[in-house]
Formats: C-alpha cells, structure tokens, sequence
C-alpha cells in the first residue's frame, strides 16, 4: 500500500540548521561521500551559491561568504573535508560557552537607590570639605530619600537614609548626628504627581476637541 512509503520528519535525519531545508542538507551530505578533494571543493562552491541565494538580504552584511562557509562546515558537522577560502571554525571554539557577563551592581542589597548614587558617593568624598560639599551631601541624601519612597511609596524617617548614606560611603560620610533635615515626602514626590497630572490632560482636552468637532455641522 501506498501508506506504507510514507517517510516522516521525525524518521528522517535532524536539520542542523533548518532554514536551509533538507535537500541543501542531502546536497552536503552528497559532497561529503566524494572521494577526491577536487570534486568536493566544485561541490562545496556550488552549495555556497546556492546558500547565498536563499540569503539574499545578508548580502550586505559584512563577511557575507564568511559566514556561508561556516555554516556549510557547521550543516556537515565539521566532516566535510574541502579548501575554505577563510579561516574555519573548529567545533570547540563553536562549543566553548562565553564567560558570563558581570551585572554592574555594586550594592543588591539597595537596588531601589540605583547604581549611579554609588558613583555619586564617590564623588563627594573627593571633594574638600566646606559648603559646597555639605550641600552636595544633602542633595545626595535627598535623592536617595526620594528613590526609597518611590519604591516603598510610604514614608521613610530621615534617620534610616542617613544610615544607608553612611553604609554606601564606607562611613565616610556621617549625617547621623545633623541638625538639618530632608525635604518632607510631598515636596519630593510632587513633580512626580505634577507630571502624571499633566499627562492626564492632553487626553481630556483632545477627547473634549474630537467631541466639538463631531457637534460642527457640515455644509
């Protein structure tokens, strides 16, 4: 019965790279089995053009052919025995996994502060002492106040951002013993509500405008 010829994709041989389909697959597979080099170096150029046609928007991407022939070497698994006109990948250096990647965070355990108020700290420590660094310290602590409480979006004592400050700095920097206070928590997130206050209006007023040009009569 005819039934009985059907072939399946999970009975047949995996696609290394499937967007190449399976006859480009047969054709390398085809190139391998040859026994002189001459024959699979015509061969392999011919499947090169043939990948480059089925890629045509990546002909202006840089290393174009590079890229075919590594990949003809990867859809042979690295059996195909032929003359590359550039430098081949070895399936190691293709295995090798890349080192991870370090996140920049210099302290997790305040992820609400952000990682530049680090570098802020760093930076008004190798200032002089005198009014300026003194302002910039408080506009520091200011900062931070304002991040915790649009994390926490609750009220913050001004003592626990003076003790936070003062982790950060590496006790460098103590305002634990000041007299002078933090702005209040509605002065700081103000222009937060002011800007999503303002956000609001445009769309009322373009509703209230699509509104009043619907009433004009048409003539």
């Amino acid at each position: 019965m005819l039934i009985d010829d059907i072939e399946y994709n999970t009975e047949r041989e995996h696609l290394i790279i499937p967007e190449y389909g399976r006859h480009l697959q047969k054709m390398v597979n085809y190139a391998k089995e040859l026994p002189t080099k001459e024959e699979r170096n015509k061969v392999a150029k011919s499947i090169i053009n043939v990948m480059g046609n089925m890629q045509p928007h990546l002909r202006d991407v840089p290393d174009f052919q590079h890229k075919l022939w590594d990949q003809l070497f990867i859809i042979a698994n690295f059996e195909l025995d032929v003359d590359s006109p550039y430098p081949t990948t070895s399936q190691e250096e293709l295995n090798e996994k890349p080192e991870p990647l370090k996140y920049p965070q210099n302290f997790p355990k305040y992820r609400f502060y952000g990682n530049n108020i680090k570098t802020m700290i760093d930076v008004a420590n190798t200032w002089e002492e005198g009014e300026l660094k003194e302002a910039l310290l408080f506009t520091i602590a200011n900062h931070m106040k304002k991040c915790f409480l649009n994390w926490n979006k609750d009220t913050v004592e001004d003592y626990v951002i003076f003790n936070h400050l003062f982790e950060l700095s590496d006790g460098k920097i103590d305002l634990k013993e000041s007299e002078e206070e933090l702005a209040d928590a509605t002065s700081l997130l103000k222009n937060k509500k002011k800007y999503s206050t303002s956000n609001s209006n445009p769309k009322k007023s373009h509703h209230k405008k699509s509104n009043s040009n619907r009433s004009r009569k048409r003539y």
